[in-house]
């Protein structure tokens, strides 16, 4: 049997390296392929990278040609792994590599899916789990059972369970969400979440609202229906407070002329109003964005690869991108001459560093 191993990578040049050390550890006896997928690095992981995989043909590269994002970068992975179960977890080592066999054992048992649950989040700070409960019981609502609580993208996928996601071509991705949707048999592994081994988390507060939204925009149309259940709420409470002014001017003679009642009233409305049109616009915007049938990820460059399968739908590789045991950079060409000449720039280059 052959893993995959599938880890997206931006700016982790200081956790790599163990990173690649624990996985060889913790795979040993197993048929592996270690798979990073650089989502537009700017510091030496892809260098440093690519200098291990100079030795080890196990390791695998695939670099954006720029930042696609974190979603993007796990679904290039899934399109390129060709293992008959593929894991796909973060570099940070949070997700422990020493968990690997026991994902593995389960997927024998004839899981399609194995996801480890953290029961516990060490190194993270109060409001980060806070969050992060707020966030799985939102989406626990809007979305159902199918949802599994604490659960991350780190998860393991039978060969079919990955062709099955490879069809989801949204660009707009939650794949937590996808996984969830696609309702195969799936296996708890619960773990403790360790502290980053080295670095800063690559989400920050407002990415992580971003990526919240964006995983209830693309499972969930309620936030338009409680934009409409809001509205008439209000309209219902404005009319009420109508008739009561009716009744102060007609029979009593307590009515104090005034403009205080109106400013808040219209500037609850007007909020509701601009409220319920943000929500619309962005569900308009995500269509007109999917309507345009972009891309996903831009794939510049490859080593250790072999071509893709089939044609991937919606994924744009650049001539000469995807070869195995070579590099190609720009537009060099594919003669032998020139790929011999970039392993030994490269190993070169990584020697000194190393």
């Amino acid at each position: 049997m052959l893993l995959s191993v599938v880890v997206p990578v931006f700016n982790e040049e200081q956790a790599v390296n163990i990173l690649i050390s624990r996985i060889r550890e913790a795979l040993r006896g197993f048929d592996w392929r270690l798979l990073f997928v650089d989502d537009g690095s700017t510091d030496e992981t892809l260098n440093i990278i690519h200098g291990t995989a100079l030795d080890d043909n196990r390791i695998q590269v695939l670099s954006f040609s720029r930042n696609f994002g974190h979603q993007a970068a796990v679904t290039a992975g899934l399109d390129f792994a060709n293992g008959d179960a593929v894991i796909v977890m973060d570099a940070d080592l949070q997700d422990p590599p020493e968990l690997l066999p026991e994902m593995v054992r389960l997927f024998e048992q004839g899981y399609d899916v194995v996801s480890p649950q953290r029961i516990c989040r060490r190194g993270e700070t109060w409001l980060k789990r806070t969050t992060a409960t707020i966030f799985y019981r939102t989406m626990a609502t809007m979305v159902g059972s199918r949802l599994t609580p604490e659960v991350g993208d780190f998860r393991l996928f039978s060969r079919r369970a990955v062709l099955a996601i490879r069809s989801f071509r949204e660009q707009h991705r939650f794949m937590r969400g996808l996984v969830g949707w696609l309702g195969l048999r799936e296996a708890i592994l619960p773990f403790e979440r360790q502290p980053r081994a080295a670095g800063e988390t690559k989400y920050p507060m407002l990415k992580m609202l971003r990526f919240a939204w964006t995983a209830v925009a693309s499972f969930s149309a309620l936030p338009l229906r409680l934009s409409i259940a809001a509205g008439i709420l209000l309209s219902c409470a404005g009319f009420g407070y109508l008739f009561y002014v009716l009744y102060l001017a007609l029979f009593t003679n307590i009515l104090v002329p005034g403009w205080a009642s109106v400013v808040v009233l219209q500037c609850i409305f007007s909020g509701m109003i601009l409220l319920a049109l943000g929500a619309i616009g962005d569900y308009v915007g995500r269509n007109y964005e999917e309507s345009k049938g972009r891309p996903l990820y831009v794939v510049e460059n490859a080593f250790n690869i072999m071509p893709p399968e089939s044609d991937i739908v919606r994924a744009t590789i650049l001539d000469g991108a995807t070869v195995r045991n070579s590099s190609v950079y720009g537009t060099r060409g594919m003669d032998a001459s020139n790929v011999v000449a970039d392993i030994e720039e490269h190993r070169a280059v990584n020697s000194l560093r190393f």
